[in-house]
């Protein structure tokens, strides 16, 4: 690094195959909007839920062009609903253990799996690091670094849980892709905000995603804005 040049320091990104890829635009377009750099993971299965959910095949050659598609679509699949400048974001393929997430030395902020399977929870629990995405998160959590961990599952059985608990007491933040109605939502992108804003309400990062509780009863069904 060159005398007085900043040193990039990103969020990871990991996005695995569970149910939910717009809650991850929505983490990832916040990041973006707050000035965060990127580096991204989607592993080999989200790739098949996004394509079903959007029907946007994301391809490790075409990345950038298929991420500003899958970032412009809001959660009901309208095209062209946002604009997002991808141009801090650093794709690393799933399959690339000698990428820079992978090794502790590399220097990122901390990891956010939005949305997490339970596949990859118990990947991440048991260290398995069977691909980019795990291995990252087990880095994260050995360098001490914030590891937010957004399950998207129901119902959740008992090693499921246990695996849970166990990334508790590794240091993870455990937060179930459960929205909230007392924010006043309207529209599905409301509840899809929600999960989002509390993310990033984990990871640290400013944001504008939903209205917060100012302990009075019924604000949130009222009309004027965050």
């Amino acid at each position: 690094m060159e005398p007085g040049e900043t040193q990039r320091r990103p969020w990871v990104v990991g996005v695995s195959g569970a149910s939910g890829t717009p809650y991850a635009a929505a983490v990832l377009r916040g990041l973006l909007a707050a000035g965060e750099s990127v580096d991204l993971v989607v592993s080999r299965a989200s790739r098949l839920t996004l394509l079903d959910e959007t029907g946007i095949a994301f391809r490790d050659a075409h990345w950038r062009e298929d991420l500003a598609e899958w970032l412009a679509r809001g959660a009901d699949g309208k095209p062209g609903a946002y604009r997002a400048d991808v141009s801090d974001v650093r794709h690393w393929a799933a399959g690339d253990l000698a990428a820079g997430p992978s090794s502790g030395s590399y220097p990122v902020k901390g990891m956010l799996i939005v949305p997490a399977s339970t596949a990859c929870v118990a990947g991440v629990a048991l260290g398995l690091s069977k691909d980019l995405l795990q291995r990252a998160a087990s880095v994260t959590l050995k360098e001490r670094r914030p590891l937010v961990v957004a399950v998207r599952e129901t119902p959740l059985n008992g090693q499921t849980l246990r695996q849970l608990v166990a990334l508790d007491e590794a240091g993870a933040v455990v937060l179930p892709a459960s929205p909230a109605f007392y924010a006043g939502a309207t529209h599905i992108q409301d509840l899809v905000d929600f999960v989002a804003g509390r993310v990033l309400d984990a990871a640290g990062v400013p944001h504008r995603l939903y209205r917060r509780w100012k302990g009075e009863l019924g604000g949130g069904s009222r009309a004027d804005t965050p």
